[in-house]
């Protein structure tokens, strides 16, 4: 196998381990209620605008990377993050921080995040998709696990404000760096694969524009269904601190962080593998059945081991969507225009990071635990299956005919 594939794949799981800052914001969190005084509305905020500012601009980034490549994009994404992180540093109180943490970096990491994965596919044979995407994306996951540790030392060591910076510099250097090696494969260029390969069921052959994607019921489906089965993982990790206090008795429970990293980049890479034999609509059809049903058994945890199985479980199920609905996205529409078509697919992941949060703070306030959470939850992510079951690839020749309607030249 060429030298160059693999470059790229591991140089697009380091730069997503660099900015994989997003999962272990439950550490932040903490130290700006405890150490500065923050309410814990204050304190969501940067998190939730975060989410809903990176699925922006991973449709932003996607468009231009179909457009000028992925280099560059990557490269002012990780300046983003790393300005950011230091800016929040400086500028450590409410307001300033929805700016600096909120928009800056969330526009930092959906810049570099949206391009990775498109980039790092096109140099591998498609029937290593879902493989490659589990891998690239589970990198992000997967940063959390030494985010949240090497947070808590510097928070010891130096206060909440310069640990800010110091992570924005090391993210600085390290993701600027390998974004300078991320590029697409030339004109004309073929991935070696398995002679024997056939596509799958799901791999329509038909490359979409983002125009005519949006006239697909196939594009509605999956924004919808993204939306609705990420909101319990969003809504776990954000909160996992939170429901180790409340319902086991656990304070600090830092390593419930890094666990849950784990358990999501383990689901991305595993859910990647598996959708790739199994299929990928039957493997999201699982993954929201067992989701519901764990959503619905954390209204009676208990107890810490119970606790860390539902979240292991939760993370999981979880990751297994970061890594099925861009391959997903990849087979119905195509990878000529997969930068703006997955960028328009991902806005459903960016509207669960408002969904979950309010879900879970109106569950807290009203009655002062999550019930309700978990209920809303399981209810969502049954709906998710109901439309997976309706969910089929678009049809080749239907699609060329609609293409041919709206044509110029027809």
């Amino acid at each position: 196998m060429p030298r160059r594939p693999l470059t790229i794949l591991l140089a697009g799981i380091g730069i997503n381990l660099s900015i994989g800052v997003l999962y272990a914001w439950s550490v932040f969190k903490d130290a700006l209620i405890n150490d500065l005084g923050w309410t814990a509305t204050q304190a969501t905020t940067p998190y939730s605008v975060a989410i809903i500012v990176f699925s922006i601009a991973t449709l932003a980034a996607g468009v231009m990377q179909d457009k000028i490549g992925p280099r560059r994009i990557i490269m002012v994404g990780g300046a983003l993050v790393g300005a950011g992180m230091m800016l929040t540093g400086l500028l450590t109180n409410p307001v300033a921080v929805v700016i600096t943490f909120g928009v800056v970096v969330g526009s930092g990491i959906g810049f570099a995040y949206a391009c990775v994965t498109p980039a790092a596919m096109k140099w591998w044979h498609p029937s290593k998709k879902g493989l490659v995407s589990g891998l690239i994306v589970g990198g992000f996951g997967f940063g959390a696990v030494y985010v949240a540790p090497l947070t808590n030392i510097l928070l010891d060591a130096y206060g909440v404000q310069t640990a800010f910076v110091i992570l924005g510099a090391g993210i600085t250097v390290v993701s600027v760096s390998l974004g300078m090696t991320v590029v697409n494969p030339p004109e004309g260029y073929v991935a070696e694969g398995p002679k024997d390969w056939a596509p799958k069921v799901t791999d329509t052959g038909v490359e979409m524009t983002w125009r005519e994607m949006l006239k697909t019921r196939q594009f509605y489906f999956l924004f919808v269904m993204f939306a609705l089965a990420s909101s319990a993982g969003v809504m776990l990790i954000g909160n996992i601190t939170q429901i180790a206090s409340l319902q086991v008795g656990l304070e600090g429970a830092v390593y419930l962080v890094s666990l849950l990293a784990i358990a999501n980049a383990a689901g991305r890479v595993i859910g990647g593998m598996v959708s790739d034999k199994l299929g990928r609509v039957n493997t999201l059809i699982v993954v929201f059945v067992l989701q519901a049903a764990n959503m619905w058994l954390f209204m009676g945890v208990s107890t810490e081991a119970m606790l860390i199985a539902g979240a292991i479980m939760g993370a999981m199920f979880y990751g297994t969507l970061l890594s099925v609905f861009p391959s997903l996205t990849a087979d119905y529409f195509g990878l000529k225009g997969y930068g703006a078509n997955y960028g328009l697919v991902y806005l459903g992941w960016g509207l669960s990071g408002a969904l979950g949060p309010v879900i879970a703070s109106r569950s807290f306030d009203s009655a002062g635990n999550f019930t309700s959470a978990y209920m809303i939850s399981a209810a969502m992510l049954a709906a998710a299956a109901l439309i997976a079951f309706m969910t089929k690839p678009p049809v080749r020749s239907s699609v060329v005919a609609e293409t041919k309607a709206i044509s110029p030249a027809a």
